[in-house]
């Protein structure tokens, strides 16, 4: 499956931890993101991750393209609720995006450890479902 991950700069830290804690999971996946996002996360992980540019550079709308031609399956989106972001309008459209396309989408790190859990178990074939 194709994993997209994004995180506000407040949350980039807890990416790379949870990133570190599922990797045996993640390092079966093929992994996307943000510029910074995904080096921090490589780094701390040996990850394979292809990057975009970064999400102020246009990086989220990158991967909504890809989410628009269904080549994303999850994004994990970890946001910072607390602070005001400018990248809140490319925000809200990968999430509305996410509900047009059928892409779960975890924006917190409970969210997020349901869904890998999830995809671990098997659990997450929904594509077969909608594919009739």
């Amino acid at each position: 499956m194709n994993i997209a991950i994004i995180a506000h700069d407040a949350k980039k830290e807890l990416m790379v931890q949870f990133c570190i804690a599922y990797c045996g999971i993640l390092s079966r996946h093929n992994l996307l993101a943000t510029a910074s996002t995904g080096k921090l996360v490589a780094e701390a992980t040996g990850l394979d991750i292809t990057c975009f540019l970064s999400g102020s550079q246009g990086g989220s709308q990158q991967i909504a393209s890809r989410i628009g031609c269904d080549e994303i399956d999850i994004l994990l989106l970890f946001r910072d609720p607390i602070t005001a972001k400018p990248s809140e309008p490319d925000d809200n459209a990968l999430l509305r995006l996410c509900d047009v396309h059928q892409v779960p989408v975890a924006t917190n790190i409970a969210t997020a450890e349901v869904l890998i859990r999830g995809l671990d178990r098997g659990d997450l074939d929904w594509r077969e479902y909608m594919r009739g």
